[in-house]
């Protein structure tokens, strides 16, 4: 793989278009649930999770940081992989990406939007109806990426804003009433239970990083793409935590077990109206992430096949929109067919291990860049302290993988292995 070479993508995005997205795919439904969930498991401590998983999700961003300086072409974590290691882990980490986090997310976010909306409007609890509706939304978000990134970038602006507004105004209001007596805990969690809460809330943390995978079309990638990335992380991070903080104040025990929790923060804030608002903030956020989600993985299904490693017509660049129209029009295609099988429910333990061995492989490529280096410029970012960052990066994931139960780590193994045949024969079918 070349660094920095012509795509035939249109460079457009800035430092601001970066940050965007990274809010944009962190802010989806995890969040909207995850204070009650994580407030189950360490009570009172939660805080104490949501720390942790944003210092070590922030070394994590500093490795994607660098990677992304030095290696600017589309692709992101996979580009990263192979340029370091070889196309055999490029193959791997590219199946990894779109096929094991990607296409598995995107149909699990299609059918979040379909239960929310099921509770007002049943009829999208039945299959014909689910599947029209997942039909009607993959062909728009399909459209939206294939007629610009421009056009893309609009619209996620545009839904960025939309649902970050109300839970700016409920967190806003929640630290204006803060209950400090609500936030008082006792004794610091057990550290299985931090590990179960923090497994969990990595997942909702992790996503953001991706939109390195569009370094083919960012302005100046050597700083868009550091710049861009640590202020969207940043702000998701800070922008996490005051969540919690105002979900106990507000709900206090309440809070373990609702099913909708920050919508019940807006009820108890606004009245029932606020309720509601943040419900419909809920899908919007899902389809705002859904939409980033399109336009990412696309990117990586389209770097694959630059590359050899899947069919060549999905590396073609639509002529006048200057898009990888066939990688987004199979990647929404497919993850149609996932949204409607369902079977994706039983694979999203396998997308949260996935991007945990993708991580680790780009902590390990820094290492590896750090060591032998690829070619440098001036404008490159560096992170301080040598290896250190990444080292602790990679050390902080392993012990995330860890908090898995062996049966998962057995899933990850079993599609690694039939990745590796699948790359064999590919290799065998090309010397003969």
């Amino acid at each position: 793989m070349e660094n920095n070479q012509n795509e035939g993508l249109k460079r457009e995005l800035g430092i601001f278009d970066v940050a965007v997205n990274v809010v944009n795919i962190s802010i989806a439904s995890g969040i909207f649930l995850l204070p009650a969930i994580i407030a189950g498991i360490l009570g009172n401590a939660s805080i104490v999770a949501y720390a942790l998983c944003g210092c070590l999700f922030l070394l994590v961003a500093l490795c994607y940081a660098e990677a992304g300086s030095q290696i600017t072409t589309s692709g992101g974590a996979y580009a990263f992989i192979e340029k370091a290691f070889g196309p055999y882990f490029g193959y791997l980490a590219n199946a990894f990406l779109w096929f094991g986090t990607g296409l598995m997310v995107a149909a699990a976010l299609a059918n979040g939007i379909a239960e929310m909306l099921s509770v007002p409007f049943p009829v999208f609890s039945m299959l014909p109806y689910r599947g029209l509706l997942f039909l009607l939304l993959f062909a728009f978000l399909a459209f939206v990426n294939i007629t610009g990134v421009k056009q893309g970038m609009a619209v996620i602006k545009t839904i960025t804003l939309v649902k970050v507004i109300p839970l700016v105004l409920v967190v806003g209001l929640g630290l204006f009433h803060l209950q400090s007596d609500q936030l008082i805990w006792e004794g610091f969690p057990a550290v299985g239970n931090l590990g179960e809460a923090a497994l969990i809330l990595f997942f909702a943390f992790t996503g953001g990083e991706m939109v390195i995978n569009i370094g083919g079309e960012m302005k100046n990638p050597k700083r868009t793409a550091p710049l861009g990335l640590m202020l969207g992380v940043v702000g998701i991070v800070v922008f996490y935590c005051l969540i919690q903080l105002v979900a106990q104040s507000v709900l206090g025990a309440d809070l373990i077990g609702q099913k909708a929790p920050l919508a019940a923060v807006a009820g108890a804030l606004l009245g029932p109206w606020g309720s509601s608002m943040l419900i419909i903030c809920a899908v919007i956020a899902i389809f705002g992430s859904l939409n980033s989600l399109v336009l990412i993985f696309s990117r990586v299904v389209f770097a694959g096949a630059k590359d050899g490693l899947l069919p060549a017509f999905l590396a073609k660049v639509h002529p006048r929109f200057a898009t990888p129209h066939w990688a987004v029009g199979v990647f929404s295609l497919l993850a149609f067919i996932v949204a409607v099988s369902g079977g994706f429910r039983q694979l999203i333990v396998l997308a949260t291990l996935s991007i945990l061995f993708i991580h680790a492989g780009v902590a390990l490529a820094v290492i590896r860049f750090r060591l032998f280096p690829v070619e440098k410029s001036p404008g490159n970012f560096t992170l301080p302290g040598g290896i250190a960052i990444p080292v602790v990066a990679l050390a902080a994931l392993i012990w995330f993988i860890f908090q898995s139960k062996s049966n998962e780590v057995m899933g990850i193994a079993v599609f690694s292995v039939v990745l590796t045949v699948l790359y064999a024969l590919k290799v065998l079918a090309k010397r003969f």
